[in-house]
């Protein structure tokens, strides 16, 4: 097997015993002299990536839900393309809001309504989108596509993530949702603070905060509640005052110490919030960018998480959210069923049995959830 990502990784990747292959990496935004667009970076990605898939021969090419380098690779060496989205299907069914902006499914008929009028909005959006891609893969010599989400594969779609955690719909025949698929670096093990009152882990993004906002409203919030405190801050500590109650580590093993905690107080990224939920804990998000709004409508439409608006994010806003999650046994009994769910439907062996019958051109079926 060939993992091919940025270079960053090689150690990680050769450690867990595969084949490191160096992704292109290029600058799409407007840091540098001359920057590519998203397309551009693509397209010059994509030339790149065809000679290692015809180095590699493989039988299958998987890629991420945002790398169409290596798809748009394999399809032009005639291989067969299957999609990994690693968080919530983006695809959202009739009369939902639109992906990522935050707003729970509708509960009534009149709600419904209410979004499918933002259809034609959301559908002239979705169709330029397909029209960038095809004129990319008209530079690159492959024929357009007449459906959108062209970055999703039409062949092997797998949905990492919990199905709770997505609206009921009819999936299609190719889509399958597998479980959350988790892995984390290694990381030295930590101290807990000392006590018996419930243990909160501060899970910080490590991209979407760099004034540490959160973890600097965590401290200070959380300060005078019965709870002990374990913050991350996801790089080298800064000067922040830690209270008696509190620990402050520049990094911490979440798949060690989530199991230990009743809760995790985090941005919404997917990785986070699954890896929470797998543990048995409710979630605390403050969503900031990308497809953590989405996963915050997402924990809190199943019951087991409470969200805070960015914009009520200070040390009294988090207080609040975290003793109303703490007053809500409801939101850690569904996390423990989520924990029992991923216990019995372990993801990632369920999303290599159907990428090794997809290699093998062998028939797809579906998994009882």
């Amino acid at each position: 097997m060939t993992l091919q990502t940025w270079q960053r990784w090689q150690a990680d990747v050769e450690r867990e015993g595969m084949r490191f292959a160096a992704a292109p990496e290029y600058h799409v935004f407007p840091t540098r002299e001359r920057p590519l667009t998203p397309y551009q970076a693509v397209e010059r990605a994509t030339r790149e990536t065809v000679q290692l898939v015809r180095d590699v021969l493989p039988e299958a090419v998987v890629a991420d839900i945002l790398t169409l380098a290596p798809a748009l690779a394999g399809e032009l060496e005639g291989v067969p393309v299957a999609t990994v989205i690693p968080h919530v299907d983006p695809r959202m069914p009739p009369g939902s809001a639109p992906y990522s902006c935050g707003a729970r499914l509708p509960r009534t008929r009149v709600g419904r309504a209410l979004w499918r009028g933002a259809d034609p909005l959301l559908r002239h959006g979705l169709e330029l989108g397909r029209s960038q891609l095809n004129e990319t893969r008209r530079r690159l010599g492959l024929p357009p596509l007449e459906r959108v989400h062209g970055g999703i594969s039409a062949q092997l779609a797998l949905v990492a993530t919990f199905p709770q955690l997505e609206y009921p719909r009819a999936w299609p025949a190719s889509t399958h949702v597998v479980g959350p698929l988790m892995w984390e670096p290694p990381a030295p093990d930590v101290e807990l603070p000392p006590g018996d009152d419930p243990l909160l882990l501060i899970a910080p993004s490590t991209s979407q905060d760099p004034g540490q906002a959160l973890l600097r409203a965590a401290l200070e919030g959380l300060a005078g509640l019965p709870v002990r405190v374990l913050a991350s801050a996801n790089r080298p500590v800064a000067a922040v005052a830690v209270p008696p109650n509190a620990r402050l580590e520049e990094w911490v093993s979440y798949g060690r110490t989530m199991a230990a905690c009743e809760l995790v107080v985090c941005q919404g990224g997917h990785g986070t919030v699954a890896r929470a939920l797998a543990s048995g804990c409710g979630v605390v998000i403050v969503p900031a960018a990308g497809d953590m709004n989405e996963n915050a409508a997402r924990a809190d439409w199943a019951g087991v998480g409470v969200r805070l608006p960015g914009r009520f994010l200070g040390p009294r806003g988090l207080a609040l959210a975290v003793g109303r999650a703490l007053a809500r046994p409801g939101l850690r009994a569904g996390a423990r069923a989520l924990q029992a769910w991923a216990a019995r439907h372990e993801g990632a062996a369920r999303a290599a049995d159907l990428v090794e019958a997809f290699a093998a051109g062998a028939p797809l079926e579906r998994q009882p959830q």
